[in-house]
Formats: structure tokens, C-alpha cells, sequence
């Protein structure tokens, strides 16, 4: 059964038992004050007229009925009584609607205690039918002579209690047709409020959102208008350092967490994407955007937090694979124009100069790869730096790999990725800056050392330099000096980080026009990036 459906079936089911049980408990109410007003009516012309000297005096005559049924039926017509009866000790009566029951004896036996000088109020059934009775004794000298008997009949009282039942009807009625009337535009607005969905639609959707706030590895928190939580997922409890036990729905956000600026943007209504933010000593990169309703009013805002040292690990990855890839494009252009220049000497018959050029090239390759090999044992260096020769072949830039250069002693604990994020973002950005140098003659030379207690990098190259205002800028990320592509300026901040993480520091001195010389120095006995804070060295500028 639909929602729609169901709200109308119970509104109507509630009214009409309430109803019901309002026009139940209102004609029992009327009914019973109805016999108590028209009782206590009947009891109190019974006391009048027992109190009338004339009706007192007849009793003492020969013919009281002569003068009692005058009085009696002219009262009984005034107060609009269906019987007045007088009657004697002996129960004789000397008034009646009916003239003709004159003389009989009264009926109702209900006259034991107006005898003994006491006026009631009882139901009993005369001649007439039943009826309720308000009796009252007639004194004479302090003694009971006769009796009095006000009577109207149940019938008049229930026809009474009929139209007063009648009119609870129409208004329950009314009351029924308006619930109705109610219960419809109730359950319109609460269909239209849950923008037409079941309550089974909406229970899978709350735990169908629940279970995707959950697998999101982004911490997720949203507040309402005035600034509360109403959804963190467990992965916020994480970077917040909260047990997923401890409630922080209905907390105000700066309670859990301090400069979100996420009450800015429900009072702004603007997104903010890719902001900073600094949480328990990491950084990490906020979005925030308001949440809107059907009228475009800001009802909240929701906002999703990313360490950002993921995405830089993530960039790093990128960063490897890009120069893997354009290690074996320029491998194989290079090979390429090899193999046509053995091509053209062997169609020219050349068969002397093409073996000398065989010769040649095997043994530059194989005299390279072997000091390779034996220097750099590392496979992940050897090869990474062999994928950036080829790329300086294809662009024209004299790469040399200095002879005396020995990197052997690595400890095994240092992260092999971060050395291959120091060198090639080094090694790029030398290329970028020898391609702009205009000379014709681009020269980058590596050196990598580990005598010593250290590991030592070297990058040198020929490029425009660095200019003296921006030396203290060019490791902050973004900041660049090229407009080639969005990822420019985040090469030396990964280098930064990852000469961070591993205990190192960087200098590097600069001439305008002449190059720039980069020297890393990592301490062998300190290369496993829990470096505490405070305990990194300065980095140095030398121009």
C-alpha cells in the first residue's frame, strides 16, 4: 500500500473513531444532564404546588378533586409537564391529565419515602408509559396528607437527546469531511516534501547513501543552517582522531573542527574548491559547496577533505610513469634514425663504414650501460636515468653522467621512489631551463655520490638561472615561472617534500644567464621519512 494511501486510510480510520467515541461520550454526557435538569425541574413544581395553601385546604374538603384538577392542569400546561397527579395517604388520586382516572389509585409504587416526608426524583412507569418523576409530600399540622407527582415522560426526553444527537452528528460529520479534506493535503505535502518516494525507497536510499559515505576515502562532513553536523562519515572520524562510537551528529562544526569556513559558504552560497586547510599538522585540500533546495534557498553545506600528501604520492607515481614512457618514445626515435643510417650505408654499398658504425654504437651503449651497472647497481635508478639520457638525445641536450659518480651504498630503507623524484623532477627542470637558454650548445650534467655518511645529488646545468626575487619562491608549490601547462611549478615542491621526508635538504646557487647548480644531501643514517618536526635543516641560498 502507497504512503499516499496509507496516510489517508489512517487519518480518516483516527477521525471517525474519534468521532465516534466524542458522539458516544457527549450523548451519554447530554443525556444525563438533560434527566437531571428536567428532574430536578419536575421535583421543584412538585414542592411549589405542595406548598400552595389552596391545594393544602382542598385536601380538607369534601370534593378535593374539584378543586385540585383546575390548579394542577393549569400548571401542568405552564410548565409543559406530560402529568401533574395529587394523590391521598391512600394513594388516591385527585388530579390527572386524564379526568377519567379521577378517584383510581396511583401507580409507579414509588411514593414509600415521599410518605415518610421526603421529596425524590425516580423512574418508574405509570399509565402513561415511563417516565421521570419529581414527587413531593403535602403537609397539614407537621403531617403527611398527600403526595405530589411531576412527571414527563422518557419518550419526550429521548426525542430531546435525539436532536441533540443529531446535531453531534452533522458536526462530527463536518469534522469527518474536513480530516479527510486534511488528510489529503497532509499527504500531498509529505509526498511532495519526500519528492514522491515510499518509505522503502527512502530506508534504501538512506542506507545506500550511508554505504557510499563509507567507501569514499575522502573525509565527508555536511551541516545545516545554523552550523550543525549532520553527516560525517568514518573516514572524517579517522582525520579527526574520534571513535566512529562518538556521536558527532548535532555538534556545531566548530566544536569538532576549527577554520573549515563551511558556515562561510552557507552564508555566501558560493563553492570553494581545492582550498588548504591545516588539520592536526597536515595539510589537506578542502571542497565546499552549498546544498540548495527546490527553491534555491541555502539549506547547508557539505565538504570533502583530501590529505594532500596522497595526491602528491599520486603525482609522483604519474610523474614516474610520464618519464618511463618518454624514455622508451625517445629510445625509440633514437634507435630509429640509427637504424636508417645503417639502412642508407648498406644501400650505398658502404658495408666497411656500417660495420665500423655497428661497432660503434655497441660499444658506446654497452661501455654506458656497464658503468651503469656497476656504479648504479640500483635497477630502478640505472634504468631511470638511462630513460633520461635517451630524452636528452631526442631534445638535443648533452646529458652527462659524471665518471666519478658512485651510487652504491643506499640503504635499504630509503625510499627508492623518493630518489627518483628528486632526480628526474631535477633533471627536468634543467631541461626546461637549457631549452630556454637560446645557446646552441644545452648541456645538464648529473653527479650522484654516496662516500660519506651521506647520499649527494648534483644537478648542473647551462639554462637563464634563477632570478634573485624569486630564489626564495621557486620551491613553493605552483609557482612558476612558464605558463606551459597546469602542472607547472609543482617539480621542485615534490623535490622539497620528498628531501623532507627523507631527513635531506637542498641548496642551490644561481647566476643569471649561466645556469644553476642543484646538491641535494640525504643522511644514509636518516632515510626513512619519520623525520620529527623541528628536526629538518634549513635550506640554504647561496647567489
Amino acid at each position: 500500500m502507497r504512503l499516499h494511501t496509507k496516510l489517508m486510510l489512517g487519518i480518516s480510520i483516527l477521525i471517525i473513531v474519534m468521532g465516534t467515541i466524542i458522539e458516544f461520550t457527549f450523548k451519554n454526557i447530554m443525556e444525563t444532564n438533560l434527566k437531571h435538569e428536567i428532574g430536578s425541574k419536575a421535583l421543584s413544581v412538585a414542592q411549589s404546588i405542595a406548598n400552595m395553601p389552596e391545594i393544602q385546604a382542598a385536601f380538607r374538603t369534601d370534593n378535593p378533586s374539584a378543586i385540585i384538577q383546575p390548579i394542577a392542569e393549569k400548571i401542568r400546561q405552564q410548565v409543559g409537564a406530560e402529568f401533574i397527579v395529587l394523590g391521598n395517604r391512600d394513594e388516591i388520586r385527585y388530579s390527572h391529565p386524564n379526568p377519567n382516572r379521577l378517584g383510581q389509585k396511583m401507580v409507579g409504587g414509588d411514593n414509600d419515602r415521599v410518605f415518610k416526608g421526603k421529596s425524590v426524583i425516580s423512574e418508574s412507569t405509570g399509565t402513561l408509559g415511563p417516565s421521570l418523576r419529581g414527587k413531593a409530600p403535602i403537609f397539614s399540622d407537621n403531617q403527611v396528607i398527600g403526595v405530589v407527582s411531576v412527571g414527563y415522560l422518557q419518550t419526550d426526553i429521548q426525542k430531546e437527546v435525539s436532536k441533540i444527537q443529531r446535531k453531534i452528528f452533522v458536526a462530527t460529520l463536518i469534522i469527518l469531511v474536513g480530516g479527510l479534506t486534511a488528510a489529503l493535503l497532509i499527504s500531498l505535502n509529505i509526498k511532495r516534501a519526500i519528492f514522491g518516494l515510499e518509505p522503502r525507497e527512502i530506508a534504501w536510499m538512506y542506507q545506500e547513501k550511508h554505504a557510499i559515505l563509507e567507501s569514499i576515502h575522502e573525509a565527508i562532513i555536511a551541516i545545516d543552517t545554523n552550523g550543525r553536523i549532520t553527516v560525517v562519515n568514518e573516514t572524517a572520524h579517522k582525520i579527526l582522531n574520534v571513535p566512529n562510537e562518538v556521536l558527532l551528529r548535532g555538534k556545531r562544526i566548530e566544536e569538532v573542527l576549527e577554520n573549515t569556513k563551511l558556515y562561510e559558504v552557507v552564508k555566501t552560497g558560493k563553492a570553494e574548491y581545492d582550498q588548504e586547510i591545516l588539520i592536526f599538522g597536515d595539510v589537506f585540500l578542502a571542497n565546499r559547496i552549498p546544498i540548495f533546495n527546490k527553491k534555491g534557498m541555502v539549506v547547508g553545506a557539505v565538504a570533502s577533505f583530501r590529505n594532500k600528501s596522497e595526491l602528491s604520492a599520486l603525482l609522483q607515481e604519474l610523474s614516474h610513469v610520464k618519464a618511463y614512457a618518454e624514455g622508451l618514445r625517445a629510445q625509440t626515435h633514437e634507435y630509429s634514425n640509427r637504424l636508417y643510417t645503417l639502412l642508407g650505408l648498406i644501400q650505398l654499398g658502404s658495408y666497411k663504414e656500417a660495420i665500423d658504425f655497428i661497432s660503434r654504437e655497441v660499444d658506446v651503449a654497452q661501455g654506458f650501460i656497464q658503468f651503469l651497472m656497476k656504479e648504479i647497481p640500483d635497477p630502478i635508478i640505472a634504468g631511470f636515468i638511462l630513460g633520461k639520457v635517451s630524452l636528452a638525445s631526442e631534445l638535443k641536450i648533452n646529458l652527462s653522467i659524471d665518471r666519478e659518480s658512485s651510487f652504491k651504498d643506499i640503504p635499504i630503507d630509503i625510499n627508492r621512489d623518493s630518489l627518483v623524484t628528486i632526480i628526474g623532477n631535477l633533471v627536468n627542470n634543467a631541461f626546461e631551463a637549457v631549452r630556454e637558454n637560446g645557446l646552441e650548445e644545452k648541456r645538464v650534467s648529473l653527479f650522484l655520490t654516496d662516500l660519506g655518511k651521506d647520499l649527494i645529488i648534483e644537478v648542473e646545468d647551462n639554462g637563464m638561472g634563477v632570478d634573485s626575487h624569486h630564489q626564495d619562491e621557486i620551491f613553493s608549490a605552483g609557482f612558476t615561472t612558464k605558463n606551459t601547462n597546469s602542472n607547472a611549478g609543482l617539480g621542485l615542491s615534490l623535490v622539497q617534500k620528498a628531501i623532507t621526508d627523507l631527513g635531506g635538504y637542498v641548496t642551490f646557487s644561481s647566476t643569471v644567464g649561466e645556469g644553476a647548480i642543484f646538491t641535494v644531501v640525504i643522511p644514509k643514517s636518516r632515510g626513512r621519512g619519520d623525520v620529527h618536526e623541528g628536526e629538518q635543516k634549513d635550506r640554504s641560498v647561496n647567489c
